[in-house]
This record gives C-alpha cells, structure tokens and sequence, in this order.
C-alpha cells in the first residue's frame, strides 16, 4: 500500500472507543503513516492515555455544512468541475433510495470537503464503523478514485439497513469484524465473503498486567464490609443498566452491597432517578466518565463485574465489549447475558456466567449465587483471566490488520 492511510471515524477522541486509538497506536508503531478525520467534534471531556500517546494528525470535517458554508462552497465549486462529481451524487441518491436519510446529503457535503482537502499523497481511505464514516468514505472514493476499507463493529452492523450494507460491502476492498457472529452476517450479504475477515481487537496485555493475588473473599454478609459490584458502559439502551437495576432491587434483604457505575450518556439522568425511586440511591456510586486507569483500580478492588447487555428496540447491541476483557484481565469474575458475541468470550459456567438479556430475575438469581459463593467468583475469575491472556491479547489482530494494509514483516509499508 502506498502512502499514508486517511481514518475517517465519528469523533476523536471518545473514551468508549479506546479499541479505535489501540488499532491507530499500534498500526502507527508498525510504521503505517496515519491521518485522522473526524466527522463530529470532540464530546468526552476525558481524554485517554492511549490518545496522548497517538502521532496521527487530526483534521476535523464541517460537523454541520452550515457552519463552515465557504469551506463547503469552496468544495463544491471544485469537485463540480471533475467527471467523478456525477458519479459520486448518483451514489448518494442510490443510498437514499434505500435508507430515505436527508442525513445522507450532509454526508455528501462532508464527503465533497475530505476529497477536496486530502493530500495527493494519501493512498487509501479507511473508515471505522460501516454506517456514517463508511458513508463519508465511500463517497471520497468514487470521487477521489482511491481505494477503501473498513473496519466494522456493533452498531452499525445490526442498525444498518441490509442493502445498504451489501452495497457498501460491494465497493469496498476490504473489511474486518471483530466479532465471529458480525462477521459471518456480512459475509452472507456478499458475493464475495472472503473480503470479510474476522479480527477480535483484543486488548494491550501490558496495559492490563496481571494484578496483586490480594483476593478478597467478601459474601455480603457484612454490613461493614459488603460486597463490591462494578459495571462499565455508557448509559444507553443496550448496556441494560435499566434491567440491573431491578435486579439489584430484588437481592435478598441480607445481602449487603455496593454497586458502582462507570460511564456517562444520555440516559444517565433518568437511571440515577430510577435508582432513587427504586430506594437503592444510597448504595450506588455513579462516577461518571474515567481513565483507562480508573477503571482498572476499580477492577482490583470489586468482588463482580456486571454487564447486563440486552438488543436495543432499534437493533443496536453490543459487540465484544472491550470492558468484558479488561475485567477479566484483572481475573474479576463476570456476570452478562447471551447477547452477540459475548458468549465468544465467556462460556457459561467456566469463564463467567451469563443470563438471557433483559431477564432482571435471572440476573437477581445470577447475582445472589455469585456474591454468596466467593469461591465460584475467584475461579472463574481466574479461568477468565487465563482466556483472555491466551486468545485476546491485541497483538494477534494487530499483526493481521497490518497484512492487510500492506505491511511487510519488518513493519515498513509494502511497496
């Protein structure tokens, strides 16, 4: 692959998308020449460590086409006067036919500024998610005539409209999932699945390093030292923080406990007033956003992590979520549900345990048998942590990313 490799994804940076800055780190260190455009601003108020350690320069697109209307006129003027220009809003109609999105013709104007902006030297365009910035990018393709791949993840997979997502994959060089049940659905909306590949991200071991053995055998029945319970994950439908609150409400009265939330979003506000009404207010600790850092200190003092994932009304689910490998890095024992590809990671009863989604009792029941038995907690715990440091380390889906954008054994791009 020649020349240096433009990212499109949503926003930069994002707290929950730490396994986008771990692929740009460690593709930069392979030595892929790397340049970040972005369709939103920034939103998180907390930057990651990850993100401070990333070279790759970061150009921001007209978030809204009326912000920036002489950047966007400018564009339009002079990718008018090119054949592709035609060809590019033809494709944009088409895309609208499918999925009728007014959405779609700001994407058009984003698409007409990346293609007027790029340097001549950039070679290949890469989009993170296959809904928007898959969008964005393909559009700069046909009028830039460059190539383009993609990486594909959760969201976007099972939100997407079918057709969309074929047409898409028709154009495209390439595309990776990180999930064996994303992957296996896109390659059956292909004529040509072996430009699917399955690459789980996987997680920076170092970062994670294995904690002190100071297990703590806490049961919930001691009202000075309760059980410690964590979740991570934003605020949204699909975590299903919702469905673990009535959980938690139906613990047996003896069981003394504290649970601690690490995420924003938008639904925060309306679970916190759920959690009042639910009388559970004092027992909860919401700490909003967070490093990298704090959420592993929150693992090594915790007894359980919780992620009750459930499908969204609209599609939306979870992938592998990233914090599923983090806590069990830590050798923490996890509760989730048979949602997508958790159960890639956890295997029922051996790796952690898992409920059917949106089942508040089962996962009550899960709960109460997981804080009475601290001895179940700490093997699978263990066994968990021994999973991931064997089969999820990030380096294995590094090292076929970088295959696939052309780079050779010694880490320099091939030529």
């Amino acid at each position: 692959m020649n020349g240096p490799v433009a990212f499109i994804v949503l926003g930069y940076p994002r707290s929950s998308e730490t396994f986008i800055a771990q692929e740009i780190l460690g593709l930069e260190k392979r030595g892929l020449d790397i340049r970040i455009y972005t369709l939103y601003g920034p939103r998180d108020r907390e930057v990651q460590t990850i993100h401070e350690e990333i070279r790759a320069p970061v150009m921001a697109l007209p978030e809204r086409l009326s912000n920036e209307p002489k950047r966007v006129f400018r564009a339009f003027i002079s990718q008018l006067a090119k054949p592709k220009f035609f060809k590019a809003l033809r494709v944009c109609l088409q895309e609208f036919i499918i999925a009728p999105k007014f959405e779609n013709f700001r994407r058009f104007g984003q698409a007409l500024v990346l293609a007027n902006e790029l340097p001549k030297e950039v070679g290949h365009l890469h989009a993170h998610f296959l809904h928007t910035p898959a969008t964005v990018t393909r559009l700069t393709a046909y009028l830039t005539g460059r190539p383009w791949s993609c990486s594909a993840h959760a969201t976007d997979i099972w939100t997407l409209n079918d057709r969309e997502k074929s047409a898409k994959l028709c154009d495209l060089d390439w595309l990776v999932a990180c999930t064996s049940v994303g992957s296996q659905h896109l390659r059956e909306l292909t004529p040509d699945p072996a430009k699917v590949s399955l690459v789980y991200h996987g997680i920076d071991l170092k970062k994670f390093p294995r904690p002190p053995d100071n297990h703590q055998f806490r049961d919930g029945s001691d009202p000075g030292d309760p059980v410690r319970m964590l979740s991570v994950g934003r605020a949204v439908e699909k975590k299903g923080i919702d469905i673990l609150l009535e959980a938690l409400a139906h613990l047996p009265g003896d069981i003394h406990w504290r649970w601690t939330h690490i995420g924003a979003g938008k639904r925060l506000v309306a679970l916190q007033k759920r959690a009042r009404a639910l009388g559970l207010d004092d027992a909860i600790t919401w700490l909003g956003e967070r490093r990298q850092e704090d959420v592993i200190d929150q693992c090594r003092t915790s007894d359980l992590f919780i992620l009750p994932s459930r499908i969204a009304e609209n599609g939306d689910r979870d992938g592998l979520p990233n914090v599923l490998l983090e806590a069990q890095s830590q050798g923490l024992a996890c509760l989730s549900t048979f949602v997508s590809a958790i159960p890639e990671l956890i295997e029922d009863g051996v790796t952690g345990r898992l409920v059917r989604p949106g089942d508040a009792a089962a996962l009550t029941e899960a709960m109460t048998g997981l804080i009475h038995d601290p001895a179940l907690r700490q093997r699978l715990g263990k066994a968990g942590q021994n999973r991931v440091a064997a089969e999820f380390g990030c380096e294995r889906g590094l090292a076929k990313l970088a295959q696939c954008f052309g780079l050779g054994k010694s880490g320099t791009t091939a030529v």
